[in-house]
C-alpha cells in the first residue's frame, strides 16, 4: 500500500495526514516577516540617533558616524552568530530566559525574562506612537487625536494577532518587502549621487549641530554607540518565538536569524554610507532618513512613498512583540513563574491571552504618556541589552561545557559580545536615567520579585495538592445536599431533582426575616411546600438582618460540624434568559449565596442552569 510522507510522519495515501497545526506556523520568509518588523524599522530612528549625538562635536564629529555604524554592524554579526546558537540549543524558545535559566541559574533566568517583557511592552508603545507620529507629521490636524489613534492602531494589530501567527505575519509582508525595497533602493540610487538632489526637506528648519565642537573623546563615541544600538532591538525576537515556526524549526528559524541580521546590517551601513556623503546635518523637526531620501530620490512621489512606507512599519513594528512574548509568558507560566492561564493555546497556535495581557500594558502605557514617543523612547532598549548580555554569558557558560571543535572559538565571541552590550547597557542607563530610565532600573527588579511570588504560590499550592505524590485511593463519603429555595418553581423541582440525583440526603433552605411582608411570604412558601410534598425537609433560617449568603454560610457550618463525616454540597439553581442582555434583570442571588458559602465554609458549590429557551 503506498504511503504518503509528512513532517509529522507517514500516512496511508488517500487519506488527509493529522491536522497538527504546522499550517498556523511559521516558514523562514513569514517569520522574517512576522519577528523581524522591530529590527527593521529601527533603521528610521537608529542613524538618527547616531548623528544627534555626534552633533555635539560639530561637523568634525559627525565624521565617524560610518566607523561607529561599521561598530553597531560587527555587534550585529556578533548577536546574530550567538543566536543562531542560542535557537540550536534551546528549540523550545525564550532566548536570553532558556540560556540563563539552564547555565546561569533562577534568579538570572528571571532577570533575563523581565528584562525582555519590559522591552516588548515598550516596544508596542515606542512603536505605535512613532507610527502615528509619523502620521500626525504628514497631517497636522490630526496631532489632536493622536492617542485615540494609537489606541486604534493597538487594538488592530491586536486583532490580527489574535487571527493566528501566520495571518499576521502575511498581513505585514507587504509593507515589510515595500519598507525594505525603499531603503535598499534610497542607498544604491545614493551612492551614484555626487551630492544630494535636493535639500528641501531641511530647509527652513534649524540646524542640530553645534557650532563651536570640535573635540571627539572616547566618551562621546561610546555614547554614540550606545545610542546607536537601539537599531539592534527586535534581533533576539526570532530565538524566542522559535516554537511558533515549522518543522524543521531550528532550521527556519536560523535562516530568519541570518536574513535578518544581513538586511539590517546592510541598510544601517548604506544610510551611514550615504550621510557621511551628504554632509547631512540633523536639523529639528525632520528625521534624517527624511533628509536621506529628500538627498537621494528627490522631493517627489518617491520621498513620500519612504515617508509613508516608514510610518506604516513603524506602527506595525509592535508585532515582534506579539510573536514574541506570548512564548515568552508560556515559558514562564509552564516553569509556574507566571499565571498558568499564559499557557494555554487557542486555535490557530494562538497565546490569546498572552496577547490580551500585552494588549491591555501596552494600551495603559500610551494612556500614561498621552501618546507621546519623547515619554517612552528614554525607556526604550535598556531591557534588550540586559538579555543581549545575560544571553551572551550564558552561551559562554554553555561552550565550557560543551565539547568538540570550535568551541573556544565561540565562547570568546560570545564573551566579548557581553562585554559590548553589557558596556551599552550601563552607558544607556547612565545618559537617560534622568530622562525616565530610572523607572527600568526600579521595575526589573519589582518585576522579578513578582515572578519569584507566584513561583512560591504554586509550590505552596503543589504541596497542599500533593503534586508528584500517588493520593490516597478515592472512596464515598455520606453526602447531604442544601438547596437554597425562595418560592416554588419548574426550577425548584429540577433543583431538587439534580440534588437527589447527587447525595444521599436533600435539605431545602430558605431564608426568612422578621418584617410582616417576609413573615407572610414565608408562611405561604410553607403551605406550598406541605401541598406539593416533594419528599424534602424544607428548613427555615431566620436571621435578623437582610442577609442571604451569611445565614445560608452558618447552616452549613451546623451541618458539617455535627456531621463531620458527611460530605455537605450547596446546590444553587439558576435561571438562564434566552438573551444576554435578560441577564441584568436578575437579582444575583445566587452570585451572593456562592461568595458567601466559598467563603465562610468548605463544602462544594454546585450551580444549576436551567435554560429558558
Amino acid at each position: 500500500m503506498s504511503v504518503l510522507t509528512t513532517e509529522s510522519g507517514a500516512v496511508p495515501a488517500g487519506e488527509e495526514p493529522p491536522d497538527t497545526g504546522e499550517r498556523h506556523r511559521l516558514t523562514a520568509v513569514t517569520g522574517l516577516a512576522a519577528l523581524s518588523l522591530d529590527a527593521v524599522a529601527s533603521v528610521a530612528y537608529g542613524p538618527e540617533a547616531i548623528v544627534l549625538v555626534l552633533a555635539a562635536a560639530g561637523a568634525h564629529g559627525l565624521g565617524f558616524t560610518v566607523p561607529v555604524t561599521l561598530a553597531i554592524a560587527g555587534l550585529l554579526a556578533v548577536l546574530v552568530a550567538s543566536y543562531r546558537q542560542v535557537i540550536a540549543a534551546f528549540p523550545d524558545g525564550g532566548g536570553s530566559y532558556g540560556v540563563a535559566k539552564r547555565h546561569l541559574g533562577a534568579r538570572t533566568s528571571l532577570v533575563a525574562a523581565a528584562s525582555l517583557v519590559l522591552d516588548y511592552v515598550l516596544n508596542v508603545a515606542v512603536a505605535v506612537t512613532a507610527g502615528v507620529a509619523a502620521l500626525t507629521s504628514a497631517f497636522p490636524a490630526l496631532y489632536g487625536d493622536r492617542l485615540w489613534l494609537c489606541l486604534l492602531v493597538l487594538l488592530l494589530i491586536t486583532a490580527v494577532n489574535l487571527r493566528g501567527i501566520v495571518e499576521s505575519a502575511k498581513a505585514f509582508i507587504v509593507p515589510t518587502v515595500v519598507f525594505v525595497g525603499s531603503i535598499l533602493v534610497l542607498i544604491v540610487v545614493g551612492l551614484f549621487r555626487s551630492g544630494p538632489v535636493s535639500t528641501a526637506a531641511a530647509a527652513g528648519h534649524a540646524s542640530a549641530l553645534a557650532d563651536n565642537g570640535t573635540t571627539v573623546g572616547a566618551l562621546l563615541l561610546l555614547k554614540a554607540f550606545a545610542s546607536g544600538c537601539s537599531a539592534l532591538t527586535g534581533v533576539e525576537a526570532i530565538a524566542n518565538a522559535v516554537p511558533s515556526f515549522r518543522v524543521p524549526r531550528v532550521r527556519r528559524a536560523q535562516r530568519a536569524e541570518v536574513a535578518l541580521g544581513a538586511v539590517l546590517g546592510l541598510m544601517l551601513i548604506g544610510l551611514a554610507a550615504l550621510i557621511s556623503r551628504f554632509h547631512l546635518q540633523p536639523v529639528a523637526g525632520v528625521t534624517v532618513l527624511a533628509q536621506l531620501a529628500d538627498a537621494s530620490l528627490g522631493h517627489n512621489g518617491a520621498f513620500y512613498v519612504i515617508q509613508f512606507a516608514t510610518m506604516i512599519l513603524l506602527a506595525l513594528s509592535a508585532n515582534t512583540s506579539f510573536g514574541g512574548l506570548p512564548v515568552l509568558l508560556k515559558l514562564l507560566a509552564r516553569d509556574n513563574y507566571a499565571p498558568h492561564v499564559f499557557a494555554l493555546r487557542a486555535d490557530r497556535q494562538v497565546h490569546r491571552h498572552g496577547v490580551l495581557a500585552l494588549a491591555a500594558v501596552s494600551g495603559a502605557l500610551l494612556v500614561f504618556s498621552g501618546g507621546d514617543t519623547n515619554t517612552l523612547v528614554p525607556l526604550f532598549a535598556i531591557g534588550v541589552f540586559v538579555g543581549f548580555t545575560v544571553a551572551q554569558v550564558g552561551m559562554v557558560r554553555h561552550w565550557r561545557l560543551e565539547r568538540g571543535p570550535g568551541r573556544r572559538g565561540k565562547a570568546l565571541l560570545n564573551g566579548f559580545g557581553a562585554v559590548l552590550t553589557g558596556l551599552a547597557a550601563v552607558v544607556v542607563t547612565a545618559s537617560k536615567f534622568e530622562e525616565g530610565a530610572w523607572l527600568i532600573v526600579i521595575a526589573l527588579p519589582l518585576l522579578v520579585a513578582a515572578f519569584e511570588t507566584v513561583h512560591r504560590a504554586y509550590a505552596r499550592i503543589g504541596e497542599r495538592l500533593g503534586l508528584g505524590r500517588i493520593p490516597e485511593h478515592p472512596h464515598r463519603d455520606r453526602s447531604v445536599v442544601i438547596v437554597p429555595v425562595s418560592s416554588l418553581s419548574r426550577l425548584t423541582s429540577e433543583a431538587l431533582t439534580a440534588a437527589a440525583s447527587l447525595g444521599d440526603e436533600v435539605r431545602a433552605v430558605t431564608v426568612c426575616y422578621p418584617d410582616p411582608e417576609d413573615r407572610a411570604q414565608l408562611h405561604a412558601l410553607e403551605r406550598a411546600w406541605a401541598q406539593w410534598d416533594p419528599g424534602v425537609p424544607l428548613v427555615r433560617l431566620t436571621c435578623g438582618r437582610r442577609s442571604l449568603g451569611r445565614p445560608i454560610a452558618a447552616y452549613v457550618r451546623e451541618v458539617s460540624a455535627a456531621e463531620p463525616a458527611t460530605r455537605v454540597t450547596v446546590l444553587i439553581p439558576e435561571a438562564e434568559p434566552e438573551r444576554l442582555w435578560q441577564r441584568l434583570l436578575q437579582n444575583q442571588r445566587g452570585a451572593v449565596v456562592a461568595h458567601a458559602v466559598r467563603k465562610e465554609t468548605d463544602a462544594v458549590i454546585c450551580r444549576l442552569r436551567f435554560r429558558l429557551f
